[in-house]
């Protein structure tokens, strides 16, 4: 499987106002509390990807909290996102882009992570709302 931009090593970019408005309605309908909504809003985590033959791991860290998942793509997987969800998830490697399907109590996410002028671009889409999330490549 070619991946041409793994390993990618990153830092997200300060989220405008606007995108941290889409990011708080988001996860407000998830069932994210206010607190957690804000912090994750203002963190600036770092994100690490790695992948080893079909084997994806992926590793947010930052001041508030550190989170790993590793995967085999295309597979299902029980996952326990940073804000606590409990959800069953499948990545994908799909058109350049990593692919991350999340289920959860009847509800749907999907995290789509794919490189755009050497910054990795990330979408979160839940229930027609979109948040974007850009990081710049850790040299």
């Amino acid at each position: 499987m070619n991946l041409p931009f793994l390993p990618f090593t990153a830092h997200r970019e300060p989220l405008s106002r606007t995108i941290a408005q889409t990011l708080n309605f988001s996860f407000s309908s998830s069932g994210v509390g206010l607190a957690l909504r804000k912090m994750g809003a203002m963190a600036k985590p770092d994100c690490i990807i790695t992948l080893d033959g079909n084997n994806l791991t992926v590793k947010t860290e930052s001041t508030v909290k550190t989170t790993v998942f590793s995967c085999t793509l295309g597979e299902k997987f029980d996952e326990t996102t940073a804000d606590g969800r409990k959800t069953e998830t499948v990545c994908t490697f799909t058109d350049g882009a990593l692919v991350q399907h999340q289920k959860w109590e009847g509800k749907e996410s999907t995290i789509t992570r794919k490189l755009k002028d050497g910054k990795m671009v990330v979408e979160c889409v839940m229930n027609n709302a979109i948040c974007t999330r850009v990081y710049e490549k850790v040299q």
